[in-house]
């Protein structure tokens, strides 16, 4: 395979962002070619079914693409329609449910730990068997928070609504006195300064976008498919809606000025 192959990193929106940036940073030499399905945002509250649909067509786009992996960077299609992109993928798949879990599992001392995801991920309880399968004993406690997505694309990161919301979503989780909280949703890490204020110092943060960057980075090493060519990375951007916006708000997600943003038409 072609080590110049980008690496293909898709979500429902803009929240996949913080992987593309996890990743840059711990793969610089690496292109990623980056899909946010902007007009049908957000997953989270839609069907397993919908989801798993959405999931094989933008699997599809990419791989037309010519990407050498495929990165879900959306809890909510890693949870119900995982099967559904290996099973059409011919390179390999990482994804950031598992990887957020595996680093909760080894984080936690006490075994208690809390989950903020979207209403279909809780639903799924995909965090709950992938946590316990690293950690049998574990207690999750999971919290749906269907208000954080949106009001990280509106871009409220710091906000009173953000903060008001944040703490009625975190109260019944840090009652069960958890030491560990997974940030189950990629546009979650955006608030993390504010849930980390809110959790306090003695609970531990659990940001699947670097989590997923380290296991992508060993996954390239042990197949021999590190990019070696000399020049710059260029990196390719999509969207099925609103790419002006898209841009303005995906800089604060990857702390750069996004390039042209292309608008795909199904």
């Amino acid at each position: 395979m072609n080590r110049d192959r980008p690496i293909g990193v898709f979500d429902s929106g803009i929240g996949g962002l913080t992987v593309a940036h996890a990743l840059m940073s711990a793969l610089p030499n690496e292109r990623i070619v980056y899909f946010g399905d902007t007009a049908r945002l957000p997953y989270g509250t839609k069907s397993s079914a919908t989801v798993a649909g959405y999931a094989a067509q933008i699997t599809d786009f990419l791989l037309k693409r010519d990407v050498k992996m495929l990165v879900v960077a959306c809890n909510t299609m890693a949870a119900v329609a995982l099967p559904i992109v290996t099973g059409l993928s011919p390179v390999p798949v990482v994804d950031v449910l598992d990887a957020g879990a595996r680093a909760a599992a080894v984080s936690s001392r006490s075994g208690r730990i809390g989950v903020l995801a979207t209403l279909t991920t809780v639903s799924s309880q995909a965090y709950e068997r992938a946590i316990r399968a690293h950690a049998h004993h574990a207690r999750v406690i999971s919290q749906a928070c269907p208000l954080f997505a949106p009001l990280v694309e509106e871009g409220w990161l710091d906000h009173p609504v953000t903060e008001l919301t944040a703490r009625e979503y975190l109260r019944p989780v840090l009652a069960e006195e958890v030491d560990t909280l997974v940030l189950g949703c990629t546009h979650y890490p955006l608030l993390k300064p504010l849930l980390a204020r809110l959790a306090g110092p003695a609970t531990r943060l659990v940001d699947s976008a670097e989590t997923t960057a380290a296991q992508v980075a060993d996954l390239l090493a042990a197949r021999d498919l590190r990019r070696t060519a000399a020049e710059e990375p260029v990196h390719e951007y999509y969207v099925t809606d609103l790419p002006q916006r898209f841009r303005a708000v995906g800089a604060l997600c990857l702390g750069r000025p996004l390039p042209e943003v292309q608008l795909v038409h199904w």
